[in-house]
């Protein structure tokens, strides 16, 4: 068969091509990469890709027995640096790559499309033609009401998870579930554990499994590894339906080197920087993009907009925004160039930042932006009107470092370290944050969460238990990564599936089981979310106590009476007759205690309600005395006044 190839039909508009040269077009996934359409009462594919220093570009696939020379595309007449061409009888599934040979030093590349919505499995490499418009999404209530779920004022606990070991067929040679397999068994287990929210590592098409998704190839791909693009829709569609959100990783700040990718496309740095000390990522081994070109903005802009559109994304993360703001990142001084003003801030990537923001949540402003920045960059969740960067939410790092430090220590060195426990309420509401122990924390050696605690078996899980009920109650959205709630004793291990066998132990069960009832006091207290990111939602009882390795705060609504009360005692020993001031007289009890022998712990605690007394402490007029167990966190309640 002859597959005829015409010039005379173009998918881009003048206004396309203006948008796409200011850097501002924000769908150019409608228009670049691979279309299946009609021209001349003939069924085809339009292809059209970006390559200004290219000499010569032409589509080799499964229809040309991947020849090099029988279908060549033109070169635009307009100075967009696009070539583009309609082949005849092109269908769908078929693999193809873009051959192109540069005008400078002879240079061929066989690329993959920038833009394919499919892509083949790796190791393999060729893109596919492939249309998203034929799946039926169910989701359309979700998708209405989203925005109440996704809000500031929201209860928000994220299940992180890497979809190609959570769980595995060993039977079946140790294979990983496909996308519609993980829509059954996720579904159950976000449905047990009561979480709000799943965020998945990087789903875009990756060639090393070992990077976990973050070395990308295919910006607009999922990736093939786990099945067809329309079955990744079903698993999210799912979700929705049963009113869990999804968050996906996404990575602007470097790309594979793999060749076939986006790195030297038309023989020149075309979306990265020439120059190694601004295009060459020297901690990740990977290619950085050149953010002061606006073509590359509309390359990225898009991408995040065609996971919010096609997919029905409810909340990127943006990956290691650190590293995008700060010219000397992982630099040693003499490997980097500072900005036109002499300073280490990457003024380009700034301005990328705030354009990403501003065109995803024009477009869809009932989703999630979250940025994983590690310093103390200012303003990242404020508007960029003002100045901010304009993310909805960023992780929390420092609390994240601070909190992990502190519970290491065996309980006699901790009366020393208090302010590690004390120090992020002073920033807490600077920022739209999110509480994160994430996957970056049990990986490289750095061991498991139940592994960091000090102490043997038993201490352990009291340690483990009592962090985890202080996470619930500290300002902030959650985010804990898969194996932390079943209190996994390896580090995570991409190649194999989670420890679930550890479920049979009742110590792990019932940590899981404990995680499971705080994302319903979370979800049903007020207190604990609707002023989670103001300082009006939170007010210290007690934060000088070191010598006991306790402190103590309430959790506000506008409603006094929905107050919770937390208590929280990081020493080994049991606190009796422990006095604090409380701000109401009437009863109080205990809605949750981490010792509880319910959850394996060593049920200490308080069975009755406890009484105010008109007794002044910590500048209140009244307190209550209680017993506070050791490794423990109460929240207690007022359920009645005088």
């Amino acid at each position: 068969m002859i597959h005829a190839i015409h010039y005379d039909i173009s998918h881009l508009s003048e206004l396309d091509i203006y948008l796409f040269k200011q850097g501002t077009h924000t769908k150019l996934y409608e228009k670049l990469g691979s279309h299946q359409m009609q021209y001349k009462k003939k069924n085809g594919v339009y292809f059209a890709v970006w390559a200004p220093n290219a000499d010569f570009v032409s589509v080799r696939g499964d229809f040309n027995d991947y020849d090099t020379k029988t279908h060549p595309l033109k070169l635009r007449e307009d100075d967009s640096g696009i070539w583009e061409g309609f082949i005849e009888d092109v269908a769908e599934g078929l693999t193809y790559k873009y051959h192109i040979v540069s005008k400078f030093h002879n240079i061929v590349h066989d690329k993959s499309d920038p833009f394919a919505f499919y892509s083949e499995k790796p190791s393999k490499s060729a893109s596919r033609v492939w249309d998203l418009e034929g799946y039926a999404w169910k989701d359309q209530k979700w998708m209405k009401e989203r925005y109440q779920f996704n809000a500031h004022d929201a209860p928000v606990s994220v299940y992180e998870m890497h979809l190609g070991s959570w769980k595995r067929k060993v039977e079946e040679g140790n294979r990983y579930l496909t996308y519609r397999e993980v829509a059954v068994e996720l579904l159950a287990y976000l449905k047990q554990m009561n979480y709000t929210h799943v965020e998945f590592m990087p789903l875009t098409e990756y060639p090393y499994y070992g990077s976990w998704g973050y070395q990308v190839v295919g910006y607009f791909s999922a990736t093939a590894r786990f099945g067809e693009p329309e079955d990744l829709m079903y698993l999210i569609d799912v979700l929705h339906q049963n009113g869990f959100g999804v968050i996906m990783d996404w990575v602007p700040s470097h790309f594979a080197v793999d060749m076939h990718g986006l790195i030297n496309f038309d023989g020149t740095a075309l979306y990265e920087h020439d120059d190694p000390r601004q295009g060459f990522h020297p901690e990740w081994g990977s290619i950085i993009f050149n953010y002061g070109r606006n073509e590359v903005k509309s390359f990225l802009v898009s991408s995040a907009m065609f996971w919010l559109d096609k997919y029905h994304m409810d909340g990127i993360r943006v990956d290691a925004v650190a590293s995008m703001l700060h010219l000397d990142y992982a630099r040693k001084e003499g490997e980097w160039i500072p900005n036109e003003h002499g300073g280490n801030e990457n003024l380009e990537a700034v301005d990328f930042l705030r354009q990403l923001n501003e065109s995803t949540y024009n477009e869809f402003p009932d989703i999630m932006m979250i940025a994983e920045e590690s310093t103390a960059w200012p303003m990242v969740t404020r508007p960029t009107s003002i100045g901010g960067l304009g993310f909805g939410f960023k992780w929390n790092m420092g609390w994240m470092h601070d909190t992990l430090k502190y519970m290491s220590y065996d309980p006699v060195y901790r009366q020393h370290h208090h302010n590690q426990l004390t120090f992020s309420l002073w920033y807490a509401f600077d920022e739209h944050f999110m509480l994160p122990l994430s996957h970056d924390e049990v990986v490289h050696m750095k061991g498991s969460l139940i592994n960091k605690m000090p102490g043997d078996d038993n201490q352990k899980f009291a340690n483990l238990r009592a962090m985890y009920a202080y996470m619930m109650a500290h300002p902030g959205k959650k985010l804990l990564f898969m194996g932390g709630d079943i209190a996994q004793y390896a580090e995570w291990d991409y190649k194999k599936s989670l420890d679930w066998h550890l479920l049979e132990n009742p110590r792990h069960a019932k940590l899981q089981k404990m995680l499971s009832d705080l994302n319903i006091i979370y979800r049903k207290e007020r207190a604990l979310y609707q002023y989670e990111e103001k300082q009006i939602g939170f007010e210290w009882i007690d934060d000088h106590d070191y010598q006991h390795n306790c402190i103590s705060f309430i959790r506000k609504s506008d409603n006094p009476d929905e107050n919770v009360y937390v208590l929280c005692n990081f020493a080994d020993t049991t606190r009796e007759d422990y006095k604090v001031g409380v701000p109401y007289e009437g009863e109080y009890v205990e809605i949750f205690n981490s010792q509880s022998g319910y959850y394996e712990g060593w049920n200490i605690g308080n069975t009755g309600p406890l009484k105010a007394a008109e007794e002044p402490m910590h500048g209140r007029r009244y307190s209550i005395s209680l017993t506070l167990p050791p490794l423990g966190v109460l929240y207690l309640k007022r359920i009645s006044s005088e």
